[in-house]
């Protein structure tokens, strides 16, 4: 697995990356996993979720914010610096346990990353991405959505880290009613001046990845022997 930082870039010019990569995955180059921040961008899933931007799009326009359509699953998110955003760009075809097995682990990579700096956290039945308890009061620290073209996912997902959280002000976050964003340095209790590195996080994830998607590498392999 090839894990990329990729720094602060913009929606769009990730998105062609991950198009270009998810080609020469399909043509059997080496799995990648891009880590990065975006600038503040309200993007849209395929099945929609204009219905829950509450501004206009000229409101975004004079507030700098990119408004995007994309080919990921799901419904409306955000994405902005203090954001740990992950691309992976990997086989599912062989994969045990295909696309649910997939996010599982995407999940569960989060959740261990989150463990790791003192945040408890889980899944929610019903609701994809990682939240603060399993009940109707749980608050979302990481959105997922993905697509798949030829038995290769892109997109991923977006793992709140900073204290700001307030894009998601701006739309019903996912297209949930009443559902609240928040992040490991709030969950942590850090303060405002000192919140949870960035480089640290990505660096746990990193491992996490690896140790959830190498095995199922593995077990993909074995499986196709």
């Amino acid at each position: 697995m090839r894990i990329v930082d990729l720094g602060l870039v913009s929606y769009r010019e990730a998105e062609a990356l991950q198009l270009e990569t998810l080609a020469q995955v399909q043509q059997g180059g080496e799995e990648t996993l891009y880590l990065l921040e975006h600038p503040k961008v309200i993007t849209l899933g395929r099945q929609g979720g204009g219905e829950n931007l509450h501004v206009g799009e000229s409101f975004l326009r004079s507030q700098g914010i990119e408004l995007a359509q994309t080919l990921r699953g799901g419904n409306i998110t955000c994405h902005f610096p203090g954001q740990l955003v992950a691309y992976p760009i990997f086989r599912v075809e062989k994969r045990p346990g295909g696309i649910r097995q997939f996010f599982f682990d995407m999940e569960e990579a989060v959740i261990r990353t989150c463990a790791a700096f003192g945040i408890e956290v889980t899944r929610r039945e019903g609701f994809p991405g990682v939240w603060t308890s399993a009940d109707a009061m749980a608050r979302k620290i990481c959105s997922m959505g993905i697509g798949v073209k030829r038995f290769v996912t892109y997109h991923g997902l977006a793992l709140n880290v900073a204290h700001d959280v307030s894009l998601f002000e701006l739309i019903t976050l996912c297209g949930i009613g009443g559902a609240k964003a928040t992040s490991m340095s709030a969950e942590a209790g850090r303060p405002l001046d000192s919140p949870i590195d960035m480089k640290e996080v990505k660096d746990v994830l990193a491992r996490e990845f690896r140790a959830r998607f190498a095995h199922s590498a593995l077990a993909a392999g074995k499986a196709a022997q």
